[in-house]
């Protein structure tokens, strides 16, 4: 009986560490302060210092973002690890987790119309 019990114990404890972790608040505030630290310089509030007309505004996402309509967090991840014209790749400056992050909250804030 002991056995049993350690080896369900034990089972159950390697399932939860194989699960992949919800996504938590906590993320998206880590999404925010990357979006603050490396983005919002160029980007404050959606907006778009060097190239006026492509913002982080839905419309303009549509629009200039390739593949944002069939998937929006996808594209931002894309464009944020690979670069585009005046975007530089911050493939080298940010984890992939911290992109992933960063990227939601990007879409998150464009879903919203970037109002706080």
């Amino acid at each position: 009986m002991k056995k049993l019990l350690s080896v369900l114990i034990l089972g159950f404890v390697l399932l939860t560490l194989q699960l992949p972790k919800p996504a938590l608040a906590q993320e998206a505030l880590s999404g925010s302060q990357i979006f603050s630290n490396s983005c919002a310089a160029c980007h404050i509030n959606g907006n778009n210092v060097v190239v006026a007309n492509k913002t982080l505004k839905k419309e303009a996402l549509i629009k200039y973002l390739k593949g944002y309509e069939e998937d929006g967090q996808g594209a931002i991840i894309n464009q944020v690890t690979k670069g585009k014209n005046a975007m530089p790749a911050f493939k080298n400056r940010l984890t992939h987790e911290e992109i992933k992050s960063v990227a939601a909250y990007v879409y998150k804030q464009s879903e919203k119309g970037w109002q706080n």
